[in-house]
């Protein structure tokens, strides 16, 4: 199964990063590529399941996805229940390099669902998928750096 993994570091804590990447509903209005981020259902504080809208490469993927969120280590692990893809799961992490400075990073495992394709497709489909990747860890970058701009001001 091929797997994307894209990284950013950024020069925010590693509160706020985690913060920002829990906050999924909010990724369309700073993600040019997310048309819809939905909590559809929260069991408790560490399990939620979302529905998801996507654009990628002229595209609009659809997936609901089960998330695990452990703000302890700063991470959430997601697996796709229904959508698109065959299969498509993974996780986001956020780790310390620094006190004012994260590393956020994004790991995807996908099979797109058609095997006798999958040889061909699966090389395009990496690429559009760190592309796509690469742009949210860009966008969570400016609205954190946006963020702490805003706060300068008002002290």
């Amino acid at each position: 199964m091929p797997r994307v993994d894209v990284e950013l570091r950024i020069a925010a804590s590693p509160d706020q990063a985690w913060a920002t990447v829990a906050d999924v509903e909010s990724y369309p209005g700073c993600m040019d590529n997310v048309e819809s981020v939905t909590v559809i259902e929260r069991d408790d504080a560490q399990h939620r399941t979302t529905a998801w809208s996507v654009r990628l490469k002229g595209s609009v993927l659809r997936w609901t996805e089960a998330e695990v969120l452990d703000p302890g280590a700063r991470r959430f692990d997601f697996r796709q229940v229904t959508g698109d893809l065959g299969d498509f799961s993974g996780h986001w992490a956020v780790t310390p390099t620094g006190a004012a400075h994260s590393t956020v990073s994004l790991h995807v495992d996908f099979d797109i669902g058609i095997p006798l394709l999958a040889e061909m497709l699966n090389p395009v489909a990496s690429d559009a998928l760190r592309e796509n990747a690469a742009q949210m860890l860009r966008a969570l970058e400016r609205r954190l750096v946006a963020a702490d701009t805003d706060a300068g001001v008002r002290r």
